[in-house]
C-alpha cells in the first residue's frame, strides 16, 4: 500500500470520527483512544476504501499496445487515452490502422447517403468500472483520402436486451 495525502487525510477523519463515536460510550481518554486506534484501519479498509472504490470512477491507464488492444477489448478504456494523446493514429492509412487495432467493429451511418461511411471506423472500448456507469465508451476514427484526421471518444448508452 503506498502511503499518500488523501490516505493519511481520509485516515485522519476516520479517526476522528471513530474517537467522538466512541467517547460518547466511555469517557476513559485512554481506553476511547485505544479502541480509536483499533478501529480505524477496520473501519477504513472494510468500509470507507470499498465505497471510494465502488463510488469513484478511477481506473488505471496503460500505454498503448496493439498486442493488448486486440486480445484483450474489454480493457480497451485503459489504453484509449494514450492512443488519443500520442495521436499514434493521426496520418495512418487504413491499412496500417487496420494492422494496429483489426478489423473495424462497426462504420458510423451517413444520414445524407442513407448508407454506412467507409471513412469513419468505430470500435468499442469496454465499460469502465464504477457504481453508476450506464455508458459504454467508443471511439470513432475519421480518414480523409485514406489517411486519419481525427480520433474521437464518445459514450453509448448499455443495452442489455435489444429489442428488434
Amino acid at each position: 500500500m503506498i502511503i499518500t495525502v488523501a490516505l493519511v487525510i481520509i485516515m485522519c477523519i476516520v479517526f476522528l470520527l471513530v474517537y467522538v463515536f466512541v467517547r460518547t460510550i466511555d469517557k476513559r481518554k485512554w481506553l476511547t483512544f485505544l479502541v480509536s486506534i483499533i478501529l480505524t484501519p477496520v473501519l477504513y479498509f472494510y468500509i470507507v476504501y470499498p465505497m471510494i472504490n465502488i463510488f469513484s470512477n478511477y481506473h488505471h491507464q496503460k500505454y498503448f499496445s496493439s498486442d493488448l488492444w486486440i486480445d484483450k477489448p474489454a480493457l480497451r478504456y485503459e489504453l484509449s487515452d494514450d492512443m488519443i494523446a500520442s495521436e499514434i493514429l493521426i496520418g495512418q492509412s487504413k491499412t496500417e490502422v487496420e494492422s494496429l487495432l483489426g478489423k473495424p467493429e462497426w462504420l458510423s451511418w451517413d444520414d445524407s447517403k442513407k448508407a454506412h461511411d467507409a471513412n469513419r471506423w468505430n470500435y468499442g472500448l469496454g465499460i469502465e468500472p464504477g457504481a453508476f456507469n450506464t455508458d459504454k465508451e467508443c471511439v470513432e476514427i475519421v480518414f480523409q483520402n485514406d489517411t486519419t484526421i481525427t480520433v474521437t471518444l464518445y459514450k453509448e448508452e448499455i443495452k442489455f436486451d435489444a429489442k428488434e
